[in-house]
């Protein structure tokens, strides 16, 4: 099938790739031209395991193109989807400028029946607007599909090829059929393609974020009941994520989420609801509670040294971007905390496997990064784990506490035992267990 996908980002490059893979024509559309020239070079513009030589092979077997012509892409293809951000306004709402501002272009360019696909992230009722402003441009026959993305960062090659559902919100039968036939290959496995309204489609992509975000709060919270009257969070995880009505997924406790996606989704679902006149309150401390945890482990470092003891401290920290897998460090539980023990003075020398320059934006020279995850904790005063990359897992811990001065570690992820850090004789504080 001919498709086009216009936004390079994320979900379009991984979208575009993958369905390269499966034979079908692709034309890739991005207005950064320097983009495309680096595309067309093989340089990929953000980290995804798997997606640079998925990239590279369907673009060299020419199943994948590149362009900044929107009119090329959109005249040379039958399904056309709109995959460009929707970042979050003051107000909480999406920015849907640019999805408007492609519409409009669609419109102009339109050369025979299309289909056009929402497959950014976009509040209900976008695609009614998304099909008056084409409407306003063509006389030519087309419908517009919503057709959301449930991809997770650091596993979303794996997540497109095989999904666990495809979401096709279309008012025609026309249309859902041409967007179920370009995924039937997909789920041959036999997970469902689930067909409903586009109003549906769109609420659904936000209902399922809004819920796993709540998930993460409330562990965080039970967490940090734990750790008031004595309980132990990892046993109590265990007990709740054993009931089938719960599922074990996401009762992990930290120190808060953080991406492209549970922020922003849940802002734009409260501001939504808002409008609407029906607002959601648990979705809106949903919020409250994960802006407060990230700075949980700010506040027990504060306890540790003491409010006047910080200054002069250096921490080592491991871990940036907001999970691991990825590189990228929007709303990354790991920036306020940082730029909070900044101004209070504290050195911070910092390692992350991949988002070296990802997080310069945000740090502007207030950090110091080292090369490797030993390198950062040379002379300091204690470790902080803020990510929980695979190679923190099992570290060398006398080779730590030959590089700090003090054998402290807050570990904002969970990832040791307090039974280990007192046999390995260190100083313990995570989130939910025993401090040791």
């Amino acid at each position: 099938m001919k498709v086009c996908v216009i936004g390079s980002g994320y979900v379009g490059l991984v979208a575009g790739a993958c369905f390269a893979e499966y034979g079908n024509q692709v034309i890739c559309v991005d207005k950064d031209e320097t983009k495309i020239i680096n595309l067309k070079k093989g340089i990929i513009p953000i980290y995804e395991p798997g997606l640079s030589e998925l990239v590279l092979n369907n673009w060299k077997e020419k199943r994948l193109e590149f362009t900044t012509s929107l009119k090329e892409g959109v005249e040379k293809s039958d399904i056309i989807f709109i995959a460009v951000g929707t970042p979050t306004l003051p107000d909480g709402s999406s920015d849907l400028s640019a999805v408007f501002a492609v519409a409009r272009e669609i419109g102009k360019s339109i050369n025979g029946y299309k289909v056009i696909v929402d497959k950014s992230t976009v509040p209900v009722g976008t695609a009614a607007q998304v099909k008056a402003i084409i409407a306003n441009e063509t006389k030519e026959e087309f419908d517009v599909v919503s057709n959301p993305e449930f991809l997770k960062e650091g596993a979303a090659i794996d997540d497109f090829m095989r999904p666990e559902r495809v979401v096709i919100g279309s008012d025609t039968q026309k249309a859902s059929d041409l967007i179920a036939q370009l995924y039937a290959p997909f789920v041959l496995n036999g997970n469902p393609i689930l067909r409903m309204g586009v109003v549906s489609a769109e609420l659904t992509k936000y209902a399922c974020n809004a819920f796993l975000a709540t998930k993460i709060s409330f562990s965080n919270e039970i967490a940090n009941l734990c750790e008031t009257v004595g309980a132990n969070y990892e046993d109590v995880r265990k007990g709740m994520g054993t009931d089938s009505r719960i599922g074990r997924q996401f009762l992990y406790a930290g120190i808060g989420y953080g991406g492209s996606c549970f922020p922003k989704d849940v802002r734009a679902l409260i501001k939504t609801s808002e409008d609407e006149g029906a607002p959601l309150q648990i979705i809106r401390k949903v919020e409250e509670v994960n802006e407060a945890q990230k700075l949980r482990l700010y506040d027990k470092i504060v306890k540790f040294y003491g409010e006047s003891g910080l200054a002069g401290k250096t921490l080592a920290v491991w871990g940036l971007s907001f999970k691991p897998g990825t590189d990228d460090m929007r709303e990354a539980p790991s920036i306020p905390l940082i730029l909070k023990l900044h101004d209070k003075n504290v050195k911070l020398q910092v390692y992350d496997p991949v988002s070296k320059e990802t997080s310069a934006v945000y740090f502007q020279g207030k950090v110091e990064y080292s090369e490797d995850a030993y390198s950062a904790l040379k002379g300091a005063d204690a470790l902080l784990l803020l990510t929980e990359w695979r190679e923190f897992r099992e570290p060398d811990f006398g080779k730590i506490k030959t590089l700090l001065k003090s054998n402290v570690i807050f570990d904002g992820r969970n990832q040791y035992s307090p039974e280990l850090m007192k046999k390995e004789g260190f100083q313990y504080f995570s989130i939910g267990k025993p401090n040791v």
